[in-house]
């Protein structure tokens, strides 16, 4: 099966964990909205669908059109061993995929707390104050727990031991934007956190996700995206 991607063709965004999950299971793909056409392809494909996702991204396997990030992972993690085999296992991974989108939301709101209709310079002075909450109370909390389940894990580097999930290849891309968004702060903060240190170098290394991100496949952090850098609000 040749999967369908339908997501933005110049951001990461949300459409990047996705991105990762098919590139470390080698699975075939295309990225619909990069090829020619392809954003009105994505928008017919949204507008016909009998059952339409929100917004992208989603992915059509088949028949079956699947939207919502972590719907979408929950399907390529059972279809692709990136996730447990047992619906328990299931079930655990997808409650740490929700968490990591609940941070990924509070991330894209240190730039635009006041409405996404807006531009970022419209709402500066509040985006400083969100971010300085987001990296003083926010990200420990986060990064607490996720580091308190790794250590639970125990031996492997992964959320359940030994073998790599979609919920370690989402954390990994969390820490990448974070560091792109808010390099001095992640500095420091890091230093706390050297089970997710490592999960992120260990993740980076995999040889499918290490070829991936050295290709053209792999679309730049820009001021675009979820994760934007503006050393104003990195203090």
């Amino acid at each position: 099966m040749v999967y369908q991607l339908y997501y933005w063709p110049t951001i990461q965004g949300r459409g990047e964990f996705v991105r990762l999950a098919l590139e470390e299971a080698q699975a075939e793909y295309v990225d619909v909205a990069r090829q020619k056409n392809g954003t009105r392809a994505m928008m017919k494909m949204q507008e016909e669908a009998s059952e339409p996702s929100f917004a992208p991204p989603f992915l059509v396997a088949g028949e079956q059109t699947i939207g919502q990030t972590a719907n979408i992972l929950l399907f390529l993690g059972a279809r692709h061993g990136l996730a447990p085999r047992a619906q328990a296992g299931r079930l655990w991974i997808n409650q740490l995929q929700l968490t990591i989108a609940d941070l990924v939301a509070e991330a894209h709101d240190t730039h635009h707390p006041i409405a996404s209709a807006l531009y970022y310079e419209d709402q500066k002075k509040e985006a400083r104050r969100r971010s300085a909450d987001f990296l003083a109370a926010r990200v420990p909390k986060f990064f607490d727990y996720f580091e308190g389940v790794l250590a639970k894990a125990g031996r492997g580097g992964y959320f359940t031991g030994a073998r790599v999930s979609y919920a370690d290849l989402s954390m990994f891309q969390v820490i990448a934007g974070l560091r792109y968004a808010f390099p001095l702060s992640m500095a420091r903060v890091e230093a706390g956190y050297p089970r997710l240190v490592a999960l992120h170098e260990q993740v980076a290394a995999r040889p499918n996700v290490a070829a991936y991100l050295a290709s053209k496949r792999r679309i730049p952090f820009d001021q675009d995206g979820i994760f934007r850098n503006y050393p104003e609000l990195d203090k």
